[in-house]
């Protein structure tokens, strides 16, 4: 008697089983086969880590704040343009970089999440498999058993 479900495992199992989840860091091309390509990437990466701190906002306050009493002097006009470019810019970019790499972070451990959710959730599914076949097996073998005990044809109801 020919089995009753043949199961055909899908492709992307084995591309999950070799790789893992891409993160933040897989996406920075520090490897690179242009040298151009890898140089830009090395330097932007140690500008924002450098920039991307709460330090460097300090230091930006103090460095915007240096100018303000120069834009009192000249009045409200100077003010509003010394709060939107010199403290604003300066202050809010290096938050703005701490903030993006905390939600990298947490992008990068939900997708590790994910990733192992997934894997969980396939392990459970050839588990199925597996008992499926073995259900499969057993009523093969409760029916070989029936058309023998009824003379090779199964009871009619």
């Amino acid at each position: 008697m020919s089995r009753i479900y043949e199961y055909v495992r899908h492709p992307r199992m084995a591309e999950l089983r070799l790789g893992r989840p891409v993160k933040t860091a897989d996406l920075r091309q520090i490897n690179h086969p242009n040298f151009f390509v890898r140089l830009n990437a090395r330097f932007g990466l140690k500008v924002t880590l450098v920039v991307g701190t709460m330090w460097c906002a300090y230091v930006f306050t103090v460095i915007a704040l240096f100018a303000l009493p120069s834009a009192i002097k000249q009045g409200t006009y100077f003010i509003v343009v010394w709060l939107s470019s010199s403290f604003l810019q300066l202050v809010l970019l290096p938050i703005i970089i701490v903030g993006q790499n905390i939600q990298a972070t947490a992008a990068d451990k939900r997708a590790e999440d994910t990733y192992k959710d997934a894997e969980a959730v396939l392990k459970e599914a050839e588990e199925i498999q597996k008992h499926l076949l073995a259900q499969d097996e057993a009523m093969t073998d409760i029916i070989i058993r029936l058309e023998k005990l009824t003379g090779g044809t199964p009871a009619a109801s």
